[in-house]
């Protein structure tokens, strides 16, 4: 029975915790009620609790379709149901039934033979790499991946001097230091960049002691965002006049013609693509990182007329309704190719950097305004693994359009929150959307919370003077870092890198804070090179990650130049129609009322 009050229902089997790693199926039989009704679409799944996930839970679905009055019987691959990372601690097998996916609001069904079985043929997962076979052979043919590093260095327009910039000659006037920092961040972004595709190399990672390219790390792949972040970071450049127009211009040019080169699925582009070989290195499509490219591609045809019609047609070949789930009204985080199927996880958090592909895709009018307000601002109470309960978590209208609102507080302070805490999720959006101007009220407001919250947090409870927490290089280790101020997330991320690209994006909420830390961060540690700031320093030890990644410089850039420039980047992402059609959106809503 559905209603208003009870929108699902779920039958659920207690498997305590059931190890089905020697399994690769499950099997059901079912059929529904044809006396009392049924619908012909239900979700079948198990749910697992999620490691280290305080009280979250991991649910890897199928939704089985075509049920009738007749037995069938149903042979689901474990390999499709996504959200399960780990199948040796299952914890229940569930159906469910969905109230937007029913017609039939009253009915029933029968279950019988519910199985966990062993065909040998598991199928694709979404852990199967893709192997780029061309990069493969051209590897082997020079000796192996650390031979060719000499290789790929030449295929670069330009490497590093010198480890570490002399911290005297840094000028002490504030927007003569950012013209210095935006003029060395420039100079890495167009120097790690393949000379041939126009495309940046996602990291570059140099030792201590030695600028040799041998002794270096050069990741010669690319993400979808950094490519986008890479073509807004050139308009940036010829704004700050850092590269003429012509320059410019022919930059873009290149990376466009790459683009249109490049694999895609179904109008949209693979996450990681090989910088040398162009060979697509993923077998997933990212909702977040497509949008980012189309972001960029607005960016463009906004800033570079001649190039208009080669970006309109990039952006007009994928309908964001692909990533549009109609049951959740949500975004799913993408699609893996291979397997075939949907991440099981969504976009839910309204207050993440996906925002603004939310934005894109009902401004394209490829999705309902409606998904707007199908994102979570807080959370139920109920959820007691969120870092604290909301309050105000009252029924709210706007436009229509049916949502519960509500925020977080600390120390006065109120907020919607984030998922980690993050300045990324925060503030990334502003690179081209300023929220303080179209949503003062919610947004905007929020945006000014979470900047004050990061310098707060960092002097009042860690004792330090720098701030700036957000995901990065883990500073003197390997790998990369989630991290945050755990009192502005709903999950919070640990507060213990600094990353100064965070710190660069609150340029855009408080000037002068923000200088203040970019200047101490570089005087006070050995965080800036050749080619502007590195990636990430832990201020209790001073450890340093040395490495430059193509999507945090640009942030770095980007931001600069918005602040110099009177928001260069975000009047003309604002002027664009798309963008436009979106932003009344806005201007409907306050957080805190």
């Amino acid at each position: 029975f559905l209603s208003e009050d009870a929108p699902d229902a779920t039958f659920a089997i207690d498997l305590g915790r059931l190890d089905a790693r020697a399994y690769d199926h499950l099997a059901v039989r079912l059929r529904g009620d044809a006396g009392s009704g049924f619908n012909p679409a239900l979700k079948v799944g198990f749910r697992r609790p999620k490691p280290g996930g305080r009280g979250l839970f991991e649910d890897g679905s199928e939704v089985v379709t075509g049920v009738g009055a007749d037995w069938r019987r149903v042979l689901v691959p474990l390999n499709r149901l996504t959200g399960v990372t780990d199948w040796s601690d299952v914890g229940a097998f569930f159906v469910a039934l969905e109230s937007r996916r029913a017609s039939v609001r009253r009915g029933g069904y029968f279950l019988d033979d519910v199985a966990l079985v062993r065909t040998g043929k598991r199928g694709p997962s979404i852990r199967d790499r893709v192997v780029p076979a061309r990069k493969q052979a051209w590897l082997r043919s020079l000796g192996g991946e650390q031979a060719a590093q000499p290789k790929l260095r030449e295929r670069l327009a330009g490497w590093p001097r010198r480890l570490l910039a002399e911290k005297r000659d840094l000028p002490a006037d504030p927007r003569a230091f950012l013209l210095r920092v935006a003029r060395d961040t420039w100079r890495g972004l167009d120097s790690l960049t393949d000379r041939e595709h126009g495309l940046p190399v996602d990291n570059v990672i140099l030792d201590r002691t030695s600028l040799a390219p041998r002794d270096a790390r050069i990741g010669d792949y690319t993400n979808v965002t950094s490519i986008g972040l890479h073509l807004i970071a050139v308009v940036a450049a010829r704004e700050l006049g850092l590269v003429s127009a012509p320059e410019a211009r022919h930059r873009l040019e290149k990376s466009l013609a790459t683009l249109e080169r490049l694999e895609r699925y179904d109008g949209f582009f693979y996450n990681y693509y090989d910088t040398t070989t162009l060979e697509r290195t993923s077998n997933f499509v990212s909702f977040v990182d497509s949008s980012w490219l189309t972001a960029a591609l607005i960016v463009v045809r906004r800033s570079v007329p001649e190039l208009g019609d080669r970006a309109t047609r990039l952006i007009d070949a994928g309908n964001y309704a692909f990533f549009y789930d109609p049951v959740a009204q949500q975004m799913s985080q993408g699609y893996y190719v291979n397997v075939p199927t949907w991440s099981e996880y969504h976009y839910g958090t309204l207050y993440t950097e996906a925002r603004l592909g939310s934005v894109i895709a009902i401004g394209k009018g490829d999705v309902p305004e409606e998904h707007w307000f199908r994102l979570w601002r807080t959370f139920p109470p109920d959820a007691r693994w969120q870092t604290q309960p909301p309050k105000g978590r009252a029924p709210k209208v706007a436009d229509g359009h049916r949502y519960r609102g509500g925020w977080y507080e600390w120390k006065g302070v109120r907020y919607v929150p984030s998922w980690g805490g993050s300045m990324f999720e925060a503030l990334m959006p502003t690179l081209v959307l300023d929220e303080r101007r179209f949503a003062p009220r919610s947004l905007g407001a929020n945006d000014e919370a979470h900047a004050t919250i990061q310098a707060r947090y960092a002097t009042e409870q860690l004792g330090s003077s720098f701030w700036g927490f957000s995901p990065a290089a883990v500073p003197g280790g390997d790998g990369y870092g989630e991290y945050g101020v755990p009192v502005l997330g709903a999950l919070g991320y640990p507060a213990a890198a600094v990353t100064p690209h965070a710190a660069a994006l609150a340029l855009a909420i408080m000037p002068e804070a923000a200088v203040a830390n970019l200047d101490g961060l570089a005087r006070r540690y050995d965080v800036y090179g050749d080619f502007g700031f590195y990636d990430a320093v832990d201020p209790r030890s001073g450890a340093v990650a040395y490495r430059y990644l193509a999507l945090d410089q640009a942030m770095i850039l980007i931001s600069i130049a918005n602040h110099l420039k009177d928001g260069v980047v975000q009047k003309r992402f604002a002027s664009d129609p798309i963008v436009a059609r979106a932003l009344p959106l806005f201007a409907k809503e306050d957080f805190f009322r």
